[in-house]
């Protein structure tokens, strides 16, 4: 599905990323850790194709296609979603309008019919189910007025509804109390298919108490350093980044 080489990614003129490789199949959950700094959201912003992050070196295929080449809304539309770290309000515009304008424009993108608007509004009701979201929320203007907990529910409710193959969610768990990081997690577990994929990107290990990662990536100084199961965020939690850090540091020193 998603293949990224030697990617090396500038930020207002800092490199960022220095040489990061990652492959992600088809219905897997990877978890990226690691310290702040060390390139996580840099690496979200590339994947989305946001204009902060610029790409210097190497290669990113989406099914075999050039990543790179895609506007940020074809990307979109191809099935890539980004739950951003901290979503923005969009006032005046409604979380219907927004949702069914999103859905139908996927919707053509794959050659189907728009939803009218009984069908939207059913689809609506289905996902805010599945996913454990108020619906005072999903009546309301884009995010506006919402607390940090609830911006974070209503992205995975838009994540419901898109459907994406692909979905990115950067420190979705940054500022959530437990019952709020529950049902966060929940909608995610809920929505995982065969043939859909996820990228949480996280400081801490007790997200992946809720998301069960089929692979942990530590990612540290641009370069993911360690990969290995569920059990490799355990280690992170109990030694901290310091033993990345030193360890990076110790072959470093050999070569």
């Amino acid at each position: 599905m998603l293949v990224i080489k030697n990617l090396h990614a500038s930020i207002n003129g800092k490199e960022i990323l220095k040489g990061l490789d990652l492959e992600v199949k088809p219905g897997e959950i990877h978890a990226i850790m690691g310290p702040n700094g060390s390139g996580k959201s840099t690496l979200a912003a590339v994947i989305a194709g946001r204009e902060l992050a610029r790409v210097t070196e190497g290669t990113v295929e989406y099914f075999g296609r050039n990543l790179l080449d895609m506007l940020p809304e074809e990307r979109s539309k191809e099935g890539i979603f980004l739950g951003f770290q901290y979503p923005i309000e969009i006032p005046g515009v409604s979380m219907v309008n927004f949702l069914k304008t999103a859905v139908n424009t996927h919707r053509r993108h794959k050659g189907l019919d728009p939803l009218s608007a009984s069908d939207f509004l059913k689809l609506m009701r289905e996902k805010k189910e599945m996913v454990e979201i108020d619906s005072k929320l999903a009546n309301r203007s884009v995010n506006e007025g919402f607390s940090g907990g609830e911006k974070k529910k209503n992205e995975i409710f838009q994540m419901a509804m898109l459907e994406p193959t692909l979905a990115i969610l950067d420190e979705t768990d940054s500022g959530l109390d437990i019952d709020a990081l529950r049902v966060v997690a929940n909608g995610v577990n809920k929505l995982k298919r065969p043939d859909n994929s996820a990228v949480v990107i996280t400081h801490y290990q007790r997200l992946l108490d809720y998301i069960v990662p089929d692979v942990v990536h530590v990612l540290y100084d641009g370069r993911i350093v360690r990969t290995a199961g569920k059990e490799l965020a355990f280690e992170l939690e109990e030694k901290g980044y310091e033993w990345i850090r030193s360890e990076v540091d110790n072959q470093s020193g050999y070569e």
